[in-house]
């Protein structure tokens, strides 16, 4: 006879899967988006925390040494769900799905004779709400979907050698709130604990506000200092979440996320009309007649973890996972020096109450090596070698 085992047995061993479970090196990625908050059973709450230390260094390509670039960067993720019947649910969710942050210093490339290094940073939020209605015999089956509202600001700085004519370009991208969609579907069959969705967020595209400063552009006849607005569209991406029981104290995990950064740029137009006088004389030979974007990606990125979670007793369970990263491409930007990564974890979660838990995690990561490259795609710089971690904290509340 096979033996069947209920979700609410194996509760406690959906440890800390989720804290740490994607925190994406490839484009932007930062979050993962994930949405299990709102696949959780009953009435669900979370809050988790997020800091991610990286160690990004190398050599610029006349060999000197760059220290690590990357900044340590922290983030929030919430999110609540309740059923309104054993038809419909409703949700909300918020985080920070993409966002960089580096800056050079030292004496390399990126670094100007005043001693100031090229910096970047970029940060987003996300607010998703989200109504499911469940159908099928058993109500097994659930679609899902709802508007997200996103919020976007950078700023970006080249200093240094590297970048030619482009040392000393700055560029400021104002606030701005734009609106897209989620939607997916589920499945789950509670008596082996099994729970599919896959889920589709589609690209948001901004109309910001930006303030650029090229100094070089008078050698061009091209205004100093300009404001105009600037089109960003933040990418579409699909992600597959997947845990099935495997007996009934342990359960197994799998994630898979796409996400099309191929598709993705940022341009500003003062960059972008330097680049195009550039490209009409021979010290611009390569550069193509519609300009250049100040970051664009070759490739699109995919994720892949899989992890098991462990019930140790009625209110303990500890949880492992393994990841992969595919990167975005390389040679990749000079601003993120990263091709992916592959990542290994560990998490555990204890039930304080019957209603309350608490969950911690950590992973580490070992990146990609790649070569940095400015918008004209010259090679002028190299990173090899490189690693970082990742610690998440959850505090959640769920009654079934």
């Amino acid at each position: 006879m096979r033996a069947t085992f209920h979700l609410k047995t194996l509760t406690v061993a959906v440890a800390a899967l989720s804290i740490t479970s994607i925190a994406s090196a490839a484009g932007l990625d930062r979050s993962g988006q994930d949405i299990t908050a709102f696949l959780q059973d009953g009435t669900y709450a979370e809050a988790v925390y997020t800091y991610i230390d990286a160690d990004v260094t190398g050599k610029d390509s006349s060999g000197n040494k760059i220290s690590d670039i990357a900044e340590s960067y922290d983030f929030f993720r919430y999110g609540v769900k309740a059923d309104i019947n054993d038809t419909y649910s409703v949700g909300i969710l918020y985080d920070e799905p993409f966002g960089a942050a580096a800056d050079y210093s030292g004496d390399n490339n990126f670094v100007n004779a005043s001693g100031e290094g090229t910096n970047v940073e970029v940060r987003t939020e996300s607010i998703t709400t989200i109504v499911g209605a469940k159908f099928g015999e058993n109500k097994n089956f659930q679609v899902y979907g709802g508007p997200v509202a996103q919020r976007v600001e950078a700023d970006v700085k080249l200093r240094g050698p590297a970048y030619s004519v482009a040392n000393g370009y700055t560029t400021h991208i104002s606030p701005d709130q734009e609106y897209g969609y989620i939607a997916g579907i589920a499945y789950s069959k509670p008596e082996i604990a099994l729970k599919a969705a896959l889920t589709y967020r589609s690209e948001i595209e901004h109309n910001a506000q930006s303030s650029e400063t090229y100094p070089n552009a008078v050698l061009f006849g091209l205004p100093i200092n300009s404001g105009e607005s600037i089109e960003i569209t933040t990418p579409q991406s699909v992600n597959f979440d997947f845990q099935t029981g495997i007996n009934p104290t342990t359960l197994a995990t799998a994630k898979v996320r796409w996400v099309p950064w191929s598709d993705f740029a940022i341009t500003p137009s003062s960059y972008n009309n330097v680049s195009q006088v550039l490209a009409t004389i021979p010290q611009g030979a390569g550069i193509p007649a519609e300009g250049l974007d100040l970051v664009s990606y070759d490739k699109d990125q995919w994720v892949v973890e899989l992890g098991l979670a462990k019930r140790l007793s009625p209110v303990l369970a500890v949880s492992g996972n393994v990841g992969w990263d595919s990167g975005a491409g390389n040679p990749v930007t000079s601003l993120g020096p990263i091709e992916g990564y592959y990542s290994a974890g560990l998490g555990a979660k204890y039930n304080v109450t019957e209603n309350w838990a608490i969950s911690a995690g950590g992973k580490y990561l070992w990146f990609g090596d790649a070569e940095g490259q400015i918008p004209s795609k010259t090679i002028v710089s190299d990173f090899e070698s490189n690693d970082g971690f990742v610690l998440g904290v959850k505090v959640s509340y769920q009654a079934l």
